[in-house]
């Protein structure tokens, strides 16, 4: 072994690095970082973006509920005042000697009371649909009877046979004389129980 080729490690120099060769290795560093760096500031901002947009979300919601708070708030207190005014209407004599009047029908002694049972008549109205419907029903439907006799009825009209009409008149086995009208005719019971003359 020769000196030359028992050079001490100590003593090898090291090789002198030139300063393009720093530039390329941080470079490549540097490219290799860039995209990863990238996405993690693309995720930084969609979080944040994220964290807004439900902030501001929540913000609206809030906001249309205190509207809507506001709202019923004013109402009730409208309501409030109402009912205010309600009571204080009661403590004037007057509206209640009037309401006495209105919904109770009192009068004061030495008055005479008369209810007009149909206004129109009065006034010249013509009474409305519903009014003439409903009178008209009154008058086709029959009255109703006590229970024994709707089923003292029901039961006459059950056990009577069948009779086909004919051209001479006879007498229905329902029909029934009365000390009042016998010798005179016969009569028939209605469905209300009143007699009616044939």
């Amino acid at each position: 072994m020769t000196r030359a080729s028992r050079t001490h490690p100590r003593s090898r120099k090291p090789e002198a690095s030139s300063p393009d060769s720093k530039k390329a290795a941080s470079k490549s560093r540097h490219s290799s970082q860039g995209p990863i760096s990238l996405c993690i500031s693309i995720i930084i901002v969609l979080v944040g973006a994220i964290q807004l947009v439900s902030t501001f979300h929540t913000y609206a919601i809030n906001l249309s509920e205190l509207n809507g708070l506001k709202n019923q708030q004013a109402v009730l207190v409208e309501q409030k005042q109402q009912l205010e005014n309600d009571i204080a209407r009661w403590d004037d004599r007057a509206y209640v000697t009037a309401q006495a009047r209105e919904r109770l029908g009192f009068v004061f002694p030495g008055e005479q009371a008369i209810r007009v049972l149909h206004p129109e008549a009065v006034t010249g109205g013509q009474p409305s649909a519903a009014e003439q419907k409903k009178d008209s029903q009154r008058t086709v439907a029959r009255p109703p009877l006590p229970w024994y006799r709707e089923m003292a009825y029901s039961l006459s009209r059950a056990d009577a046979e069948p009779t086909a009409p004919s051209t001479s008149p006879k007498s229905d086995s329902t029909s029934q004389d009365t000390p009042e009208s016998s010798g005179q005719g016969t009569t028939q019971e209605t469905p209300n129980g009143s007699k009616q003359a044939q």
